[in-house]
């Protein structure tokens, strides 16, 4: 390989178009950050599925994220590949739409999320679950800042 070969960078900058809605289908493990009944960080992994505006959520009942988000809307969700360089970084605001329930609309959304993180395994980790009561969040990103490639961005340089 050359000095001047740089192909081993990827393509540099943000997520464009459809970059980003692609990126968020892979079934890429989140990182959810909240604020805890004491004001301290609470970050925990989690599906997630994105709507091309939205990120959705579906905690377990007894979740203790899931209060959090109920009780304090602030929170932040990070998405990144391992090993690669795309990343995406959002600040939301959590808005409870379903409280802990059974057969709710979290369900189809469940549903995709299982087969995305799980493949075709993901019906059988589901379907024996479908009797658990969840919850049903959309973070509504108030900001957000997505990157690729091994570089600086220009604002570090």
């Amino acid at each position: 390989m050359s000095d001047q070969d740089q192909s081993w960078r990827g393509k540099i900058g943000a997520l464009r178009g459809g970059e980003l809605d692609g990126f968020l289908a892979e079934g890429v493990i989140a990182r959810l950050a909240c604020l805890d009944g004491d004001g301290w960080p609470y970050v925990v992994p989690c599906w997630h599925e994105w709507d091309g505006s939205s990120f959705w959520v579906v905690p377990r009942r007894k979740s203790a994220w899931a209060r959090f988000l109920a009780d304090d809307e602030r929170c932040a969700l990070t998405v990144d590949e391992d090993g690669g360089q795309r990343k995406v970084s959002a600040r939301c605001r959590a808005h409870l739409v379903e409280e802990p329930n059974v057969g709710g609309a979290w369900v189809p959304i469940a549903e995709r999320m299982s087969l995305r993180y799980l493949g075709e395994n993901g019906p059988k980790y589901l379907e024996p679950t479908l009797d658990k009561q969840r919850w049903l969040f959309r973070l509504e990103p108030v900001s957000m800042q997505t990157w690729q490639g091994v570089e600086w961005a220009e604002k570090y340089k």
